[in-house]
């Protein structure tokens, strides 16, 4: 088994990252730009991948009241993930995105993976922003 994990500080309330991120209509926006996520009857998703014929069925599961997004492949399990949003009193929301492989067929290598974990999070604080600036203004 392979993990990845990184973090990003982002200047808006945890609740409103934790909004934005569980938006499945709105996950292809902050989402590794070849992923697009189709909601079914929740928990099911479907998930395609650009240049791939097949979709993939997948779970994602929102827990708002830990702030916290589960997925992962429904038929071979080879794949895990988590994103938790976290805050104290107030201040900027840290959020965590945490992938696990299971079998390495999936696995894409440490540098891609950090690499769309870290575009992944970049976008997600973009989206973040737009979204509390729009609120605001």
């Amino acid at each position: 088994m392979t993990e990845y994990e990184r973090s990003r500080t982002m200047p808006a309330l945890p609740e409103h990252v934790f909004d934005q991120a569980s938006d499945v209509g709105q996950m292809d926006h902050w989402l590794p730009r070849e992923l697009h996520v189709h909601a079914e009857e929740l928990p099911a998703v479907s998930v395609r991948e650009d240049g791939v014929e097949e979709d993939k069925a997948a779970v994602l599961r929102a827990r708002k009241d830990q702030m916290r997004l589960e997925w992962g492949t429904r038929e071979n399990g080879g794949y895990t993930g988590w994103l938790q949003v976290a805050g104290h009193d107030g201040g900027p929301a840290e959020v965590t995105v945490h992938l696990s492989f299971l079998t390495g067929e999936s696995d894409p290598g440490e540098q891609a993976a950090n690499e769309a974990l870290d575009g992944s999070l970049a976008r997600l604080e973009e989206q973040v922003r737009l979204r509390v600036d729009g609120a605001a203004g």
